[in-house]
């Protein structure tokens, strides 16, 4: 084989792997989706204690995974309407970038998927499977099975960004609630 074939290869080999690669909001956009009467997005970002990182795993029943975490304060003015929390999980090989909305309260007010990666189990950007979140906490349901539905081809897409909420529910709950 020519090495000009090989090269064509390479190429189409790794345009092939990465066809699959949706960016579907960017945070800007996902922050207005989920706060569209916000004036304001403020960096609110976490460090978590080691101690507050225990509290996480107790709560959410996953490690807590980072200290840090990439948070954003949703305001009106000079009231503060909530949150979005940012997180990426691996689905089955890739990462998918997902956006937490959570109300004052620490519920859940809204998911968006930000970047599905995986050449299967998009369907986890539904409307009808993100909503099935609206209005838990990190003590309310949140687990496949126990209140959340999977969908079959994206198990483990729906398990991952579930376990990952849960995760974000409790942070919410353990560094966030009003």
């Amino acid at each position: 084989m020519k090495p000009i074939h090989l090269a064509t290869l390479a190429v189409a080999t790794s345009t092939a792997c990465s066809a699959f690669a949706t960016q579907y909001l960017t945070v800007e956009q996902a922050q207005q989706v989920m706060f569209p009467d916000a004036t304001a997005f403020k960096d609110a970002n976490l460090q978590l204690s080691v101690e507050q990182m225990r509290q996480v795993e107790k709560l959410a029943g996953e490690p807590a995974r980072s200290a840090s975490w990439r948070v954003f304060a949703a305001y009106k003015g000079e009231a503060q309407l909530g949150y979005v929390v940012l997180d990426d999980v691996v689905g089955k090989f890739e990462l998918i970038s997902y956006a937490v909305a959570l109300n004052p309260d620490a519920s859940i007010k809204q998911i968006e998927i930000l970047a599905y990666r995986e050449s299967h189990g998009f369907e986890i950007k539904s409307p009808a499977w993100r909503k099935q979140f609206v209005g838990k906490t990190a003590s309310s349901g949140l687990s496949i099975g126990d209140g959340i539905s999977s969908i079959s081809g994206a198990t483990l897409s729906c398990t991952h960004v579930t376990d990952g909420v849960r995760r974000i529910a409790a942070i919410a709950q353990v560094m966030l609630k009003k």
